[in-house]
Formats: structure tokens, sequence, C-alpha cells
């Protein structure tokens, strides 16, 4: 699967508009789900000097969501147990910013929305 496939131009932009003020809490920009597995990331930056770098809550589904750094080209190559590729929620609307969303997943055990 190709990178183009999860982010639009428009996601790319704006994912490295937010990281111009990196200590800013932002919304999530995008998110992306395993289909047929437990993993889910809220990605709101890209590193302006490696595109493939992103930053997020990451949740892989083993109860521990953590905020951090993730490769775009891995998570493409991703598949879950029925060989399903990772898929762009183009339905999910962010309602807050990614520390509530963190806080929300940490109690939690997952990302819940």
């Amino acid at each position: 699967m190709k990178d183009d496939a999860l982010l639009t131009v428009g996601d790319r932009v704006e994912l490295l508009v937010n990281a111009l003020h990196p200590d800013a809490d932002h919304p999530r920009v995008v998110k992306l789900f395993m289909p047929d597995g437990a993993a889910t990331w809220h990605l709101t930056e890209c590193d302006p000097d490696d595109p493939d770098r992103l930053f997020g809550l990451c949740d892989l589904g083993l109860g521990f969501p953590e905020l951090g750094y993730v490769s775009l080209a891995e998570i493409t190559e991703l598949r879950g147990k029925l060989g399903l590729p990772v898929e762009r929620d183009e339905h999910f609307v962010a309602d807050r910013l990614l520390s509530a969303y963190a806080a929300t997943a940490r109690a939690a055990g997952r990302i819940t929305a």
C-alpha cells in the first residue's frame, strides 16, 4: 500500500504545520486503525526533516497506549489477522486535543475513540 492512501496532501500540510509548534497540544489530524487488529494511531505531527516520521498517540493493542513517534512506512506494511492493511478512519472527527485522548486511552488501556 502506498503512503498516499493513508494521508492526503491536506493531512501532510497540517501535520507539518503542527510540527512548527511542537510544544502545543494539537487536535488529532488523522486516525489510522487496523480493521482486523487492535492497533490504532491518532497522529498530530510530521517531522519536517523526515516526512516518514509521525508523532501521535500510538496503541498497538498491548494495553499500553503512548505518545511517541512512528514510521508511516512501517504502518503501511502492517497486516492484521486476516491480512488486511491499516486504514484511515475517514469518518472520525476529533473533538478533543491529543492530551485528552491520551489521558482517556491510558485510563482505559487502549484508544477508545
